[in-house]
């Protein structure tokens, strides 16, 4: 059975920073990268991929949405259809930076795979509030 594999950026508490985190449990995640920090949308979004049966990479990042180089690390990995054969997509709360989402695009066409972010994420993306 194929299993959709959801990319993801966020803040932990524990981990290095620029390395994916293979999980397809909520133990993994756990054990792994520990809690999230207050205000962080990513570990929430993890653990729901994770509940709706997805596997998940994470990637932990330093401050979300504006840790330019750990999320241009990360998706610079996810260009690896060897490593990554398939995608189903990118979750990054917290970002509205427009290199980030240039490159996350190109990632996503690669896959054919959707952005996800944040209902505040997009309206500051459309508006220019970023």
């Amino acid at each position: 059975m194929y299993r959709h594999t959801v990319a993801l950026f966020g803040a932990a508490e524990k981990g290095d920073f620029q390395r994916a985190y293979f999980c397809g449990s909520l133990t993994d995640l756990s054990n792994e990268l520990g809690q999230p920090p207050a205000e962080s949308k990513g570990m929430d979004l993890a653990i729901q991929a994770l509940l709706f049966q997805r596997q998940l990479i994470f990637f932990r990042v330093a401050e979300e949405g504006f840790s330019t180089e750990d999320y241009l690390m990360g998706l610079h990995f996810l260009q690896n259809r060897q490593l990554i054969p398939a995608l189903s997509a990118i979750c990054l709360p917290g970002v509205s930076d427009e290199e980030i989402l240039c490159v996350t695009n190109e990632v996503c066409h690669l896959y054919q795979s959707i952005i996800v972010t944040t209902e505040s994420d997009l309206y500051d993306l459309l508006t220019h509030r970023y």
